[in-house]
């Protein structure tokens, strides 16, 4: 019995390892674009998150530590941040600010953070307000624990929905066997908190006495993408995979998404990591990549500034260095497209309150799209 498990682990590994090298075909570039790509903000090395100001000024995130105001052409570097814990893959990451922002004038921003007990760091939700160029009013919302010296799997992306609830993601931090399938530890979620960091009545797991109340959903790998679908309200966000098997879903509360118990991608020495791509009660993908893209930001483009591209699904591309568009009718992709190719690392996109589109690329900085007339 177990040297045929080992077959049939050994041959889906083959197939897939397979599909990993297949071309891909259906991937369209297009001759024409729509659009020129203009760099707006230049010298950033990796502008992890962005976020719009009601006076049209932009708030970037460095990786690295540094949170950047865009005004004006200029770039000032906002001071008083929380100790950042930059390493692989973490660092200070998302930013958003709150749908009531003219009011109450709350930023919201994700980071790795050190604070706790074991060595090394996880991920950390924060809001404050600026003033005068610094962070003031700074409130700890949600810290991950336990710490671990791990580089990897951070998330981490923020959304507010229809209703001011605030989501953001963790990735599983490397132990894809201890966390995303256990309700009691942090890592591979999407979290859901009231805007002042309090858990809602309703969230899936509040009556739970064994679970993390702040989890909404679970099972994922690492969530680099969320956003608000501008028709439906609901949540969409997107994870990568391992060796293939990056994937978009739409986020139901308490649902498992399945990781690492299906997957449609393997292990990066080529094994198999399960013989299965679905499971009863698990949720499947709308879609997924194979060979990975390593996908890092979304949006989605709710108004006609760019002819045809309205309500088309815009996620970046880390590994083959683009800007992928999404046609999807019926919860099914039916067209992909391939924006920006070879501009360089695609770490975010965002539809600003301009219409107009905006795309962090590593090592140079954000472009906005301008529509061609």
């Amino acid at each position: 019995m177990k040297n045929s498990v080992l077959f049939v682990l050994t041959l889906l590994a083959t197939i897939q390892a397979k599909a990993y090298q297949l071309p891909e075909n259906e991937l369209i570039t297009p001759k024409n674009l729509p659009f020129t790509a203009t760099l707006i903000i230049d010298e950033l090395h990796n502008p992890w998150g962005m976020a719009f100001l009601p006076d049209k000024t932009i708030l970037v995130t460095e990786k690295s530590g540094k949170l950047i105001h865009w005004k004006s052409g200029s770039k000032t570097f906002i001071t008083n941040l929380p100790k950042v814990y930059n390493r692989g893959q973490g660092g200070l990451m998302d930013i958003a600010v709150h749908p009531d922002y003219t009011t109450n004038g709350w930023i919201y921003f994700t980071y790795a953070s050190t604070e706790g007990k074991a060595k090394g760091g996880h991920t950390a939700l924060m809001r404050a307000r600026i003033a005068n160029n610094a962070l003031i009013d700074k409130e700890l919302l949600y810290k991950a624990a336990p710490n671990t010296t791990k580089g990897q799997h951070f998330g981490s992306r923020i959304a507010f929905d229809d209703q001011g609830h605030l989501y953001f993601t963790i990735g599983e931090r490397g132990a894809r066997d201890e966390n995303p399938q256990s309700l009691q530890r942090d890592g591979g979620k999407v979290y859901r908190l009231n805007d002042d960091g309090s858990i809602p009545d309703d969230n899936p797991f509040v009556d739970n006495t064994t679970a993390k109340s702040a989890i909404y959903s679970y099972g994922h790998r690492n969530p680099q993408g969320l956003v608000k679908h501008p028709r439906t309200g609901k949540l969409w966000s997107h994870e990568h995979g391992p060796r293939g098997g990056d994937e978009i879903n739409i986020l139901k509360a308490g649902a498992n998404y399945g990781w690492p118990l299906v997957t449609y991608g393997i292990n990066y020495d080529r094994t198999a990591i399960t013989p299965y791509t679905e499971k009863k009660g698990l949720e499947p993908p709308l879609h997924y990549w194979v060979p990975s893209i390593a996908p890092s930001g979304m949006a989605f483009v709710s108004t006609d500034t760019y002819a045809a591209y309205g309500g088309s699904l815009l996620v970046g591309s880390l590994a083959f260095q683009y800007l992928e568009r999404l046609v999807i009718e019926n919860r099914q992709v039916v067209r992909r497209e391939k924006l920006l190719d070879g501009l360089g690392r695609v770490r975010n996109v965002k539809e600003g309150p301009d219409g107009y589109l905006y795309v962090g690329v590593e090592g140079k900085g954000i472009y906005k799209l301008i529509p061609k007339k």
